[in-house]
């Protein structure tokens, strides 16, 4: 089996509604995420000859998903009060509703979804909070 593995970063902002430390508060990251695609063959034609995929097709992918999410507030959708969650938007802060609270391990499942779409073969991704923390998610 042949493996190809990229990475880009962002950053964004983040809390965790009721949940009891650190995290409850608003506070940022600038998340990593590592996708890795597998093939069981090479492409044997053409200009991806001897490839499993082109990796600034790939990259590219990746970095159009994740910038989506660049210089965000990510929050659960409804976890903030609803006139919060419109005087930011007046404000004209960039906030992103997702259906999951936004913690690495669900970040890493949401985003394997999200590169899968792109028709790849997805064997793994991995998001870091931190240098020293992530989360990686597969499906058997």
């Amino acid at each position: 089996m042949y493996t190809l593995k990229i990475e880009h970063s962002f950053d964004s902002a983040h809390f965790l509604k009721d949940y009891n430390g650190k995290c409850s508060n608003i506070h940022g990251h600038r998340w990593k995420v590592e996708v890795e695609i597998q093939s069981p063959t090479l492409v044997s034609m053409g200009q991806l000859d001897g490839m499993v995929d082109d990796f600034g097709t790939l990259k590219e992918n990746l970095r159009k998903m994740l910038d989506t999410y660049d210089h965000a507030l990510i929050i659960e959708k409804h976890s903030l009060r609803e006139l919060t969650f419109k005087c930011l938007t007046e404000d004209g802060f960039k906030i992103i509703s997702v259906n999951f609270r936004p913690t690495a391990e669900n970040f890493a499942r949401f985003f394997f979804s999200k590169i899968k779409e792109f028709g790849y073969k997805v064997k793994k991704v991995t998001v870091y909070e931190t240098p020293n923390n992530s989360a990686a998610y597969t499906e058997d």
